[in-house]
């Protein structure tokens, strides 16, 4: 089972730089299944129902959220009506929708989870590890994609760590970087600390970098302004699972610049 996953989509530049790219790739890595983070793609933040169905219609099979879930208040009313939509497990309290779902392809069951972190993030939340204990006590198929969506790499690590050899992957979400550290775990599961993110390529983590600057460093009012125009970067990690295990034996980073691919190497001015 190969599983293509994209980091956080920032904006309608974000939407459109996925759009750009998404039939090829999903083409060309032979991808059965697509899943994408989409909770900053409404203005930023969070995701309205126009916006979700725009996902789905593009051709993304689900979509996971963060810590800016109830950023849009009409998510209220139609999470629960939806089938791809998945927002944190572990939120405190009662809010609609689901934190795990279970999907099938071709006869074959995909369970997907959306985590949120607890470190450098003001929402409380629950545990993420009793959380995920409880998931997988109860409801769980061979093949499990956890998007981990959180400020800190070690709790990332940490979380993977511990269930490695219980879920297939563990890919983290929210600082809209993509890291340079996918593996596979001694026991089987994918882990990457961030998947990156979608939007343009110079801007702050997909803002334009004078609408952030304004607002942190100068005290100006204001909000993060998204760009509409520069290079795309599209981040994205294609994932093989083995059918038989529900272990990955495969994790690949990728990044796209304006629709190619990135080799890294040395920088010179």
């Amino acid at each position: 089972m190969r599983i293509l996953f994209f980091g956080d989509i920032v904006g309608q530049y974000g939407f459109d730089a996925v759009s750009d790219v998404l039939s090829k790739l999903v083409k060309g890595l032979s991808a059965d299944f697509v899943i994408a983070n989409g909770e900053n793609l409404s203005r930023g933040k969070g995701l309205t129902y126009r916006d979700y169905q725009r996902l789905v219609d593009l051709g993304i099979d689900v979509v996971t959220l963060g810590n800016h879930y109830a950023s849009k208040t009409e998510i209220r009313d139609y999470i629960g009506n939806v089938t791809s939509l998945i927002r944190p497990a572990n939120l405190k309290g009662d809010f609609p929708g689901t934190g795990t779902s279970i999907f099938n392809v071709d006869g074959i069951e995909i369970q997907v989870t959306n985590i949120m972190g607890q470190a450098f993030i003001e929402e409380e939340f629950n545990n993420d590890i009793e959380t995920m204990a409880e998931i997988l006590n109860h409801h769980h198929a061979l093949i499990h994609f956890v998007d981990y969506h959180g400020e800190s790499t070690s709790e990332k690590q940490i979380f993977a760590s511990y269930f490695d050899g219980q879920v297939s992957a563990v890919i983290g979400t929210h600082t809209h970087v993509q890291t340079n550290d996918a593996k596979i775990l001694p026991y089987g599961t994918a882990f990457m600390a961030d998947a990156g993110f979608s939007g343009r390529v110079d801007s702050i983590i997909g803002f334009e970098t004078d609408s952030v600057i304004d607002k942190l460093v100068l005290g100006k009012e204001g909000r993060f302004e998204i760009p509409y125009e520069g290079d795309k970067e599209v981040d994205c990690v294609l994932l093989e699972v083995d059918e038989e295990t529900g272990l990955a034996t495969k994790i690949e980073p990728i990044r796209l610049i304006n629709g190619k691919e990135v080799v890294y190497g040395p920088h010179h001015l």
